[in-house]
């Protein structure tokens, strides 16, 4: 039964990436309506190289556990990842110098081509505050940090990586009112994955505070959304989010239940059409949710699985 439901999986991915290489001779000029925009299947990153750019400044790595390999990025130019992240950091929290920039990145340090820890560190440069940096598996070390930080009334920006901030929470607790946490999904076989209300609830409960914050973002992508609580993120003006039907990927929808697609203007370099693994909820008002990984997709760092999806 299960060989049956692979062989089934791979004729409709065959089936698919067919329609795709149809769908790509669209002239571009004849389209008309964003929903005719052919996406590009996320693990293309994995097998080939995405770029209109024989030169890169850097290439960052997904830090996905499928034996497949992970995906990876060649940015041809990191000016416009820095302007992105950060224009889009001062559009959902003010100036990046009114704040301590902390993160909690075990795993995504300790490896080559994070784009995440790429983005923190700049966040940490920018922020000017002699109190911001990273920390590793030094939770003793943060938690007075964000002591002395609290005491000060000192804004903070905390973002981590789900299971670091779970480690965390296991030993410490302590409320937090002047600092925001962040969290970017994702256990990568360290726990049992958790649903985002699961995860925000033990992290609330520790930390005394009413929101957690979450970031929505990848490898494949330039951009960044973020949710400011409740798992509902919004994106930047230059990012948009759409849905496209779980069985036909070319019937795409602006609202609704599906697969998320993501446009992002920043990846000039690369494809701003991306066609992602991720299920979701498209709101009216572009806003979305993020239920967790379709049936079959490979598992990677940054994401809370959710299983079965679209039973929802």
């Amino acid at each position: 039964m299960l060989a049956l439901q692979v062989f089934q999986q791979q004729a409709r991915e065959i089936e698919i990436y067919a329609r795709y290489l149809d769908a790509i001779k669209v002239n571009p000029t004849r389209i008309g309506r964003i929903e005719d925009i052919p996406y590009l299947p996320i693990r293309f990153f994995k097998t080939h190289r995405v770029s209109d750019s024989e030169t890169s400044q850097t290439v960052y790595e997904s830090s996905g556990t499928s034996q497949t390999g992970n995906s990876r990025h060649f940015v041809a130019d990191l000016s416009l990842y820095e302007h992105s992240f950060l224009k889009c950091f001062e559009l959902f929290y003010g100036p990046v110098t009114d704040w301590c920039i902390l993160g909690l990145l075990p795993s995504y340090l300790e490896r080559q081509h994070s784009s995440l820890v790429y983005m923190t560190n700049k966040l940490i440069e920018k922020s000017g505050h002699a109190e911001s940096g990273f920390y590793l598996d030094q939770h003793e070390r943060l938690f007075e940090k964000l002591s002395a930080l609290e005491k000060k009334k000192q804004k903070t920006w905390l973002i981590g990586v789900s299971f670091g901030l779970l480690d965390f929470a296991a030993t410490y607790t302590i409320p937090l009112a002047s600092t925001v946490m962040i969290e970017t999904g994702g256990m990568k076989g360290r726990k049992a994955e958790l649903v985002r209300d699961e995860l925000h609830a033990i992290l609330k409960n520790a930390f005394h505070t009413t929101h957690i914050h979450s970031e929505y973002g990848m490898t494949e992508l330039l951009s960044q959304a973020y949710s400011k609580g409740e798992g509902v993120f919004e994106c930047p003006p230059w990012m948009r989010v759409l849905v496209r039907d779980d069985e036909d990927p070319f019937l795409v929808k602006k609202e609704g239940k599906g697969i998320i697609n993501v446009i992002d203007l920043a990846n000039i370099h690369s494809c701003s059409f991306i066609a992602t693994d991720d299920a979701g909820l498209l709101n009216q008002n572009g806003s979305f949710e993020i239920w967790g990984r379709v049936d079959g997709s490979d598992l990677r760092g940054c994401s809370l699985l959710v299983a079965p999806i679209l039973a929802r």
